[in-house]
């Protein structure tokens, strides 16, 4: 099976104000449709090591590889078109504008690559909508629906360009235990019936223990 996401060998080092070697020798793999979770407690590495695997942090060394292609050696503008068409995000605080409908804010990533037409693009925001059973909200400014819904128009947002991986950074992080446990929901049947890889930094043991495969990251390295 061929691997979405590939590491291998990364390290980072935090120069200022001291030096400080925050990832060691991380090395591991995603395969087509795997959800894997990385836990650790605070300080350990793992948002560090997702904005390198997002491509959005590109000061390690070692390599790192998408759809099986090395992506290290990128310019920033490649990257750039890689993270909008190949990765979609989830996180914490949704970061949809408020003043936009659910329906534009979802269209935005697909606006920005700019591979569709706007009736294309429109089309496809409303069947990720009806995917995730919040289509009925679309035409309502994203300042007026719940935390609950909102985070679920963020995941219809990260599915537009049909990426590749989607990563989430303690996507439930700021959701009671009922809008956590439909946000899990979601992501199991994206990974099962969408056949989507997920790579979710959590500090949510139960939504952990519900995945495919934990990463446990304590003092910087993959301790399983």
């Amino acid at each position: 099976m061929s691997k979405v996401l590939e590491a291998r060998n990364i390290q980072k080092y935090f120069r200022f104000p001291v030096d400080f070697h925050v990832l060691k020798d991380i090395s591991f793999s995603i395969e087509h449709g795997e959800f894997v979770s990385i836990m650790g407690k605070s300080g350990c590495g793992k948002s560090t090591l997702l904005y390198i695997l997002s491509t959005m942090d590109t000061d390690y060394e070692g390599q790192l590889f998408v759809d099986d292609k090395l992506i290290t050696t990128n310019t920033a503008d490649e990257l750039a078109r890689l993270r909008n068409e190949k990765i979609g995000f989830v996180f914490q605080f949704h970061y949809l504008l408020p003043e936009f409908t659910v329906l534009d804010n979802v269209m935005l990533p697909a606006r920005k690559l700019g591979k569709k037409s706007f009736e294309e693009i429109r089309e496809d925001a409303m069947e990720k909508l009806r995917l995730l059973d919040i289509h009925d909200q679309a035409h309502k400014k994203a300042a007026m629906i719940s935390g609950g819904q909102k985070q679920r128009v963020a995941i219809a947002r990260a599915l537009i360009n049909d990426p590749l991986i989607i990563m989430g950074d303690e996507p439930t992080g700021n959701l009671d235990s009922k809008n956590s446990d439909t946000v899990f929901n979601i992501f199991r049947e994206l990974s099962n019936e969408q056949k989507f890889s997920l790579l979710v930094v959590t500090h949510d043991q139960d939504f952990a223990d519900k995945t495919d495969h934990i990463i446990e990251m304590g003092d910087g390295r993959i301790l399983r």
